[in-house]
């Protein structure tokens, strides 16, 4: 599937828009970004949350850079077969990385059916 960058950028934030209100307001000093891949350039992942989870903020002091939640997007179109597909995946990825804001690991996501 094939996608240029301004509008996968674009449905990330539909996607972000349709999630639930009490899942995002609690998000504090968390930007979402969107970038081509990940860092080593692999296609194995498809978000990634980069921060300080909510049961850990603790360790928060004043003036701490946003947390980051990436989505990527040639990993995202290289397993999607279509936009819908596309859009799904788009929505798992945005709750997952979310949920490890909120202090929610892999394994848990796993039990969920988010992971």
């Amino acid at each position: 599937m094939e996608m240029d960058a301004a509008t996968f950028e674009t449905l990330v934030i539909d996607e972000l828009d349709a999630l639930p209100d009490d899942m995002v307001q609690g998000l504090d000093n968390v930007v979402f970004v969107v970038e081509d891949r990940p860092e080593d350039g692999s296609l194995d992942l498809l978000g990634l949350y980069d921060g300080w989870a909510l049961t850990e903020r603790e360790r928060y002091g004043i003036g701490e850079l946003p947390d980051r939640i990436l989505v990527y997007r040639e990993p995202h179109l290289a397993v999607c077969g279509d936009e819908d597909e596309l859009r799904q995946e788009v929505h798992t990825t945005l709750v997952h990385e979310i949920a490890h804001f909120y202090g929610i690991d892999d394994d848990r996501l796993h039990e969920l059916g988010w992971a």
